[in-house]
């Protein structure tokens, strides 16, 4: 979702540098790209045993949950041509599922913002399986649930950790850099630089 369908990595990148990590690990620099796409509620494990946090759980939390709220019922912004593009394929008798870790009221934000509450044969998030991003569960739930072997699956990924994610369950994975540039781009299969560059290796490789 963030970062593929929706513009919402640079809101998230200024609220964790303006606000949230500066609350929880104090006087340090956390690189943006060591939390992107991973669940939000897993960034505090990572964050206390790297870096030490200052704050409890609870208090980090409500920094995210207030974050959320703010980003994606006002700041972000849909992806033009990724909704279309996405209803293309699907209109040619293929699944699409949204694999994401963001949460579902996030998610149930997003959708109902922006009219793509009916685009989706399934959804999954982070808070549906036991490991979030960069593990291979929010993939190979998505995978199940769609009644495919993981390795038949294609993935768009913005970010390292989802890619990495992607490429765990065995998918096909497309990195994506038309919204930011924060990739590793050594795991994804391919990359699209744009939109019209990904419908072109969506498309090719379906």
């Amino acid at each position: 979702m963030d970062g593929v369908i929706v513009s919402s990595e640079a809101h998230w990148k200024r609220h964790e540098s303006e606000d949230i990590y500066p609350a929880t690990v104090p006087d340090q620099e956390v690189p943006p790209e060591e939390t992107t796409g991973m669940y939000y509620r897993e960034i505090y494990d990572y964050l206390d045993d790297n870096y030490g946090a200052a704050i409890s759980r609870e208090e980090f939390l409500e920094l995210f949950e207030e974050a959320g709220r703010q980003i994606y019922g006002e700041e972000a912004e849909i992806v033009a041509g990724v909704p279309e593009l996405l209803r293309d394929v699907r209109a040619e008798d293929n699944s699409v599922s949204l694999v994401t870790s963001s949460p579902h009221h996030w998610i149930d934000v997003v959708l109902d913002r922006f009219d793509l509450e009916d685009d989706f044969d399934a959804i999954v998030s982070a808070a549906d399986v036991e490991r979030g991003k960069p593990a291979a569960d929010v993939y190979e739930r998505a995978a199940e649930l769609a009644g495919e072997d993981p390795t038949d699956c294609i993935a768009i990924e913005d970010s390292t950790n989802g890619a990495s994610a992607a490429k765990a369950a065995g998918a096909f994975t497309i990195g994506f850099t038309g919204v930011h540039n924060d990739i590793d781009r050594s795991i994804p299969d391919v990359v699209a630089e744009d939109v019209a560059e990904l419908r072109e290796r969506l498309l090719e490789r379906l």
